[in-house]
């Protein structure tokens, strides 16, 4: 095949895969199956591999994902992206009505009302009809450039076909996890043993921060787009440029409607009420509009929202039933949590049996009983939770619940700590669910990414005494695994089975294990499991100490001197390195090759114009990420310090800098520059 052979099939897939995207995703139809769509896609994909220079930025293909991200740069909204005042009472929407009139100074307007998707606000900037840009909110000012991901979305166009688009414009939406694609990755997750995701909405935003847009690709976000922005655009109503928006080819919820007054607003906002539930997508509001551009103009904004918009907010469903019993969960850090036991509930469409009562105070307030007949609330979450007790249905006999004062696993005496809401299983060792805890942390994908090693894999381990922590994963062998014998249980028939690891799962966890060696550093400092260390800090600590020894010997001061590093962190590294077991754990970590040092990429030198300069960085920047910026300044000859003081030359100072180090370098007379500023100074 030649290369204009080849362009001309691009060409024609390309024309045929929109077309049939565009029947199926917009109008809800399909002239051909699956299987044909997926010929025609695959032909496309190894066309485009074989003759990559005709390869196109709005390609079909680009739907797939397979970009990889390792970071996503924070961008400026052209248009700050403000947020809406809320309400929940039609008695303050009718106030705030008054105010539009008044400030208007007429009654001649109207309003546009629209559904308040629950999902991620969404800004999309496109260029001679190209998308070019997908950013999220962020704080209203800037957000993250997420492009590859938003692309894997099939109903945001890559290309607008039609004849009257505009050079350059901006239209904003909410991207959001569709109901039916939610349950389908929970079912996904939950056969393959990893955790739910909690709610659609988070899972929403987590999905569009990931770095594979492959994986993002696979979860099947949509996008409802509502506003439309530019220069010298010649719509006088916010109707109309919904009109315009639809008929482009975006996305549009079909459920708005234009309200002649404040009435026939509250009666959307009724009409909505319960039909909302039967929509894709989750809903917690309506948000409602002065139609009129001008008038909006008019109106203006306060320093946070728009005076021309509010946001009404139905109020959390809640339902009736009776607290059967209460059950205590042991966490792998040892904290217990009541959760309450339900007579089943249909609440928000899905039967509810569950509720965390998250500590004795929440059982102390609530003032709750065995018995007792409970008003319970969802707002999205999988766990919902008891908000009151109705006392009128209370049996005179029930007596008050009396907090377990041992671990309901191990049965150790139960500690509280001073200033904590939270009971705690001291058996470290031997308590079952924290040993277990402390594995399933070690194992996820965000640490030692050890695939395949289940919960119910991992309990069987530690029944037949295979293993008694994480460190001895790494003395399993494939004759340990193969045939392996573990019960599994069925919540749908509340019964154990008894199953066995074949010959491929053997072989898969031990290749998961070994190759988890190579795991970075910062990665395993965060397996580790210790207290208060999570990801972020787990990076600066391993950026700071460089290996795990220089950690261990660390001091309290050492310590809280790293870049938001407070004490309560320091004292539960100081506690964790204290521990003779947590002192085997590490050696035995160490003899099986596990990554604890910090492997740095090597600088190339650029130039010695900062040469004998100490910078100090804080805060978001425009043009690099913090770690590119200590590179930069390492590269022509600067020194990067993590604490001012007075022998500082420069604080590089970027957005959300924390007020502390601003304050301090002001007081010490250090001189503050900008990202723009550092630039220059590097030319000069």
């Amino acid at each position: 095949m030649t290369s204009q052979d080849a362009l001309q099939e691009i060409e024609s897939l390309s024309e045929k895969i929109n077309y049939h995207n565009h029947l199926y995703y917009q109008e809800s139809r399909s002239e051909i199956s699956d299987y044909d769509f997926d010929q025609l896609l695959n032909r496309l994909i190894e066309l485009e591999i074989e003759f990559p220079e005709h390869k196109k930025e709005d390609s079909p293909t680009q739907r797939v994902g397979g970009t990889i991200t390792k970071s996503f740069d924070s961008v400026t909204h052209k248009y700050r992206m403000l947020s809406l005042g809320n309400t929940y009472s039609k008695e303050e929407l009718i106030d705030w009505d008054k105010r539009v009139a008044k400030g208007l100074e007429t009654d001649d307007y109207e309003y546009f009302c629209e559904l308040k998707f629950d999902g991620v606000a969404l800004s999309l900037t496109y260029e001679n009809g190209l998308l070019k840009r997908a950013v999220t909110r962020g704080d209203g000012v800037q957000g993250d450039d997420i492009t590859a991901n938003a692309k894997t979305i099939r109903t945001i166009p890559l290309r607008l076909q039609k004849d009257n688009i505009p050079a350059a414009f901006e239209v904003r939406g909410e991207a959001f996890f569709p109901k039916n694609e939610f349950n389908r990755v929970n079912q996904e997750r939950e056969d393959i043993g990893e955790e739910r995701l909690a709610n659609p909405r988070n899972a929403a935003s987590g999905t569009l921060k990931m770095q594979d847009s492959s994986i993002v690709a696979s979860r099947k976000l949509d996008c409802y787009l509502y506003y439309l922005l530019g220069e010298n655009l010649s719509y006088d109503s916010h109707e109309s440029s919904i009109a315009q928006i639809e008929e482009w080819g975006f996305n549009v919820s079909p459920t708005y409607r234009r309200c002649q007054n404040i009435q026939e607003v509250l009666d959307y906002i009724s009409d909505w009420e319960e039909k909302r539930h039967d929509l894709p997508s989750e809903t917690d509001g309506v948000v409602i509009k002065v139609n009129n551009l001008k008038q909006q103009e008019a109106l203006g904004f306060t320093a946070k929202s728009p005076r021309w918009a509010i946001s009404y907010k139905y109020k959390a469903e809640s339902a009736s039933t009776t607290l059967e019993s209460i059950s205590y969960q042991v966490g792998r850090t040892g904290s217990v949590t009541p959760v309450a036991n339900l007579k089943p509930v249909l609440l928000a469409g899905t039967t509810v049996k569950r509720a965390s009562l998250h500590n004795a105070n929440e059982i102390e307030r609530l003032e709750i009983r065995i018995g007792d007949t409970v008003n319970v609330e969802k707002g999205g979450e999988i766990i919902p939770k008891i908000t009151s007790v109705d006392f009128s249905q209370r049996d005179l006999f029930s007596v008050p619940v009396e907090y377990i004062t041992h671990c309901p696993e191990c049965q150790t005496e139960l500690v509280r700590i001073e200033g904590e809401a939270n009971h705690y299983c001291p058996n470290v060792e031997s308590c079952p669910p924290q040993i277990q805890g402390r594995i399933e942390h070690f194992i996820q994908r965000k640490a030692m990414n050890i695939d395949s090693l289940g919960t119910e894999t991992i309990r069987g381990l530690l029944d037949k005494g295979l293993i008694q922590n994480y460190a001895d994963l790494y003395n399993l062998t494939f004759e340990d695994l193969n045939g392996l014998e573990f019960k599994t249980f069925s919540e749908k028939k509340g019964e154990y089975s008894l199953r066995s690891l074949r010959e491929k799962s053997a072989t898969n966890i031990i290749k998961a294990i070994d190759a988890s060696r190579s795991i970075p550093f910062e990665k395993v400092l965060f397996a580790l499991g210790i207290r208060y260390v999570g990801q972020t800090v787990a990076e600066k600590l391993a950026t700071h100490y460089k290996n795990i020894d220089a950690l261990a010997d660390a001091d309290l001061e050492s310590l809280i001197n790293v870049p938001e590093i407070g004490d309560r962190i320091a004292q539960s590294v100081i506690e964790f390195f204290a521990e003779e077991k947590n002192q085997l754990l590490v050696n035995q970590l160490k003899s099986a090759k596990v990554q604890f040092e910090l492997i740095e990429t090597e600088i190339i030198s650029e130039g010695s114009s900062l040469s004998d300069k100490t910078f100090v960085i804080s805060g978001v920047f425009n043009q690099f990420s913090r770690d590119e910026l200590k590179d930069k300044i390492k590269a022509n000859g600067g020194k990067v310090v993590s604490s001012i003081s007075a022998k500082l030359d420069f604080l590089v100072a970027g957005d959300k800098m924390g007020p502390a180090k601003l304050e301090k370098a002001t007081k010490l007379d250090v001189k503050i520059i900008s990202e723009t500023e550092f630039l220059n100074l590097l030319e000069s």
